[in-house]
């Protein structure tokens, strides 16, 4: 397979499990009433990591990618515990963002924060953001601003909400890096995506202490869980390994803002929710903006 359609391959990988994750919302409006989004983030994390450590046992014969040169400075386990601790902090984080900014404020200050964070720590890989990289992330964080802005939310700015939707960014940035670090170092992405979430799973566990989970017992709120857990959760973050595994931290996490889109295009589909001038305008730059660090670089005949 040519250099070229590995690079897609990862990034059309990367985008579905964007895609996947943007499926979130519609599933939970469509699961039962009194549903707790604490507890259904932390059900969502423990059926994933169960999922995904399946899949790690299903596919350990494989053998690992070629390790890089690179030293590894930090041990493996605690890159593991680091990016287990940003998988846990990062549902936190998010679900305390949107209740206190509101949903609009806090995923385009999550989402905004997401790959710009994730572009500056992967200059402790050594991969430094091109300048397609800063146009096309900053178009399509204009987008996303412009898609959720277009949903006509208003809740007034909580500094609180404010700090922890940041540091949801700051959360994603962290359990990406981390993963590409293992990957670089040649462990094998499902084993590393089990890990990371095994770790976050067990910091969850105690938020469901005293939870209310009775609709549980509900056919619609089962299936809700499983669908987050095994799909949007344990393929996704298969899909996600693929793509980070041949790709930038940064490009990867830029690719991953095709998620807010899905999310759009599922409510307007599925919710008959209307779609604004302004959303479809911030859908078409997103897009735009993807296609345009998926693209293959050519390479100029001569230099200049």
């Amino acid at each position: 397979m040519t250099r070229t359609l590995v690079a897609a391959s990862a990034g059309l990988a990367a985008v579905a499990a964007a895609a996947l994750w943007g499926t979130t919302g519609t599933s939970q409006a469509l699961g039962p009433a009194g549903t707790d989004p604490v507890s259904v983030g932390t059900l969502r994390i423990v059926v994933g990591a169960i999922t995904l450590v399946l899949l790690a046992l299903a596919t350990a014969r494989r053998g690992a990618a070629p390790p890089s040169a690179r030293p590894a400075c930090v041990p493996a386990p605690v890159v593991v515990l680091l990016g287990g601790g940003c998988v846990a902090s990062y549902q936190a984080c998010f679900f305390e963002g949107v209740a206190r900014s509101g949903v609009a404020v806090g995923t385009v200050i999550a989402l905004g924060t997401a790959p710009l964070a994730t572009g500056l720590l992967g200059l402790l890989l050594s991969e430094r953001p091109t300048g397609r990289w800063a146009v096309a992330t900053s178009a399509a964080v204009a987008g996303v601003v412009l898609l959720v802005a277009g949903s006509g939310a208003d809740a007034p700015v909580d500094a609180v909400g404010i700090a922890a939707a940041v540091g949801a960014g700051l959360s994603y940035a962290g359990y990406t890096v981390a993963a590409r670090t293992l990957l670089l170092r040649g462990a094998r992405g499902t084993l590393v995506m089990a890990g990371l979430f095994v770790t976050g799973a067990l910091l969850l566990l105690p938020t469901l202490v005293g939870a209310d989970l009775t609709w549980l017992t509900e056919p619609t709120g089962l299936l809700m869980v499983l669908w987050l857990g095994v799909v949007a959760t344990g393929l996704s973050y298969v899909l996600f390994q693929h793509g980070l595994a041949r790709l930038s931290a940064g490009t990867v996490a830029t690719l991953s803002l095709a998620e807010p889109v899905t999310a759009t295009l599922l409510g307007v589909l599925v919710l008959d929710e209307r779609l604004s001038v302004a959303s479809a305008t911030g859908i078409v730059v997103v897009l735009a903006s993807l296609l345009l660090i998926a693209a293959p670089r050519r390479r100029p005949a001569l230099p200049g």
